[in-house]
């Protein structure tokens, strides 16, 4: 049995771009990765908002004006973190506490029942 040293075929991961979504601010995509189809939504990176699914860059294809070679840039194992928490942000600097106890007070003790 002879070792093989050339390295393995790429995986091919291509998407067709297939209109605009509703709102006008995404497009609707089907996406071929290895053997899986997928369906969902692309929307352009916009600075103070949270990413979803995965971080691509797309590079076009002769064959269609609409189909494109992907690249993962960020994937979803690596922003699994960010969606992990749910509920508003948690904010507890410094500032932040003196802030409250200029607006509320000090917090007083409970008196020990005897």
């Amino acid at each position: 049995m002879r070792m093989s040293t050339e390295p393995p075929p790429p995986k091919e991961d291509v998407v067709f771009v297939h209109g605009p979504a509703e709102g006008g601010d995404s497009y609707r995509v089907i996406r071929k990765r290895d053997d899986a189809i997928e369906i969902g939504e692309m929307r352009a990176v916009q600075e103070g908002r949270p990413l979803s699914g995965e971080l691509v860059r797309l590079k076009p294809r002769t064959e269609s004006e609409r189909l494109f070679d992907v690249e993962v840039l960020v994937s979803r194992e690596e922003l699994g973190h960010a969606g992990a928490r749910t509920g508003p942000a948690q904010v507890a600097t410094d500032e932040y506490r003196s802030n409250w106890e200029a607006i509320f007070g000090l917090r007083e003790e409970p008196d020990m029942p005897n």
